[in-house]
């Protein structure tokens, strides 16, 4: 019989409250895992804030500039590849 082994799956996870006075704020994370034979790792990144405070809350999106950067270098790299490589193309020709 053969056992089903999950490799990657992704879940969300709220850390510990922190309570000031009468603000409590709940920070919220995903996170990427990925198992293998030899090991693994695990990627987070933050999501969302929860703010509570007088009886109301509020959820904060979190923007990951960094993520935002990472990704943009990517695309730049790219772009300057296939630039690179179109002209070394017609060079040839």
């Amino acid at each position: 019989m053969r056992r089903r082994i999950d490799i990657a799956w992704a879940q969300e996870a709220s850390a510990a409250p922190v309570t000031v006075g009468d603000v409590t704020v709940t920070p919220r994370a995903r996170a990427l895992v990925v198992r293998l034979p030899q090991g693994g790792f695990v990627w987070n990144r933050p999501t969302a804030v929860t703010v509570q405070q007088a009886g109301a809350a509020r959820h904060l999106p979190v923007v990951d500039v960094t993520r935002l950067l990472q990704l943009g270098a990517l695309a730049l790299a790219a772009a300057i590849a296939v630039a690179v490589a179109r002209r070394w193309n017609a060079e040839r020709r």
